[in-house]
């Protein structure tokens, strides 16, 4: 863990804990390379620039990420923007924001097809991956208390719009369906829609039984099957979820 490439003074994390105002972006590092690296640097500058109207120096940004990383052959690596200065009465002082970097273990088990179900609910600022994580955590608790793996959101009128932390997409024919809705726009999402774009329609859940499969997109783990929405069931061995998967798994990483 390091913030702006030096060692941690723990008082600089307090304001992370007490005010958690900030964005961030996690990226899976492989023998230095990242899938998508450069749209995790433009996320990470246009976030910046929302939340504390100033830019962010991308090369010292690499930089920072190579040295935590390291020799590690795979490791998460989760970049933090944030203003250890932040002055809860007064927010708009906010102008200085750091780079706290730090790593995770990567899986090492594949990860199995989710069981979800649906809540209502919409995150504020959904273009932006911020830090405020509490109801999205809160949601998948409770998913997970009903016996889910975790939660998909949807409006007031049930159109679906993302999960916890990931995307989703949804197969018609052989054709992809991204939900038409306010969501963080995932980076995985965005590699997978250069190889295949699909399309964008507002999907509803009472509409779910058109669909032939599902899977979720996230940089951690890339591409999983979903095999249950509610009282919809699919298959995990769908081939054009496979093929979107190796599709995925093919795409080069950039280098750190």
């Amino acid at each position: 863990m390091l913030l702006n490439g030096q060692p941690v003074d723990l008082n600089h994390l307090k304001i992370l804990g007490l005010t958690n105002y900030g964005h961030f972006t996690s990226m899976r590092v492989d023998a230095g390379r990242v899938r998508g690296l450069a749209l995790h640097l433009d996320r990470l500058t246009r976030d910046c620039r929302a939340l504390f109207g100033t830019e962010l120096d991308q090369h010292e940004v690499r930089c920072y990420v190579r040295h935590v990383v390291g020799s590690a052959e795979s490791t998460v690596a989760r970049v933090t923007v944030f203003d250890p200065d932040l002055d809860l009465g007064h927010p708009a002082g906010a102008s200085s924001p750091q780079v706290l970097v730090t790593t995770r273990a990567v899986s090492s088990v594949p990860p199995q097809p989710l069981v979800l179900t649906t809540r209502c609910y919409e995150r504020d600022l959904p273009g932006v991956k911020h830090l405020g994580l509490f109801a999205t955590v809160f949601h998948r608790r409770q998913a997970q208390l009903a016996g889910f793996d975790d939660v998909l959101f949807v409006d007031r009128e049930g159109f679906i719009s993302e999960g916890a932390t990931w995307n989703i997409g949804l197969i018609e024919g052989d054709d992809i369906v991204w939900p038409q809705a306010p969501v963080l726009p995932g980076v995985t999402m965005a590699l997978i829609r250069q190889e295949r774009p699909g399309h964008e329609r507002r999907v509803n859940v009472a509409e779910l039984d058109r669909y032939t499969a599902a899977f979720a997109t996230n940089a951690t783990v890339g591409v999983r099957a979903v095999t249950a929405i509610d009282a919809i069931r699919w298959s995990d061995m769908t081939p054009v979820v496979e093929q979107i998967r190796k599709d995925y798994s093919a795409i080069p990483g950039e280098p750190l």
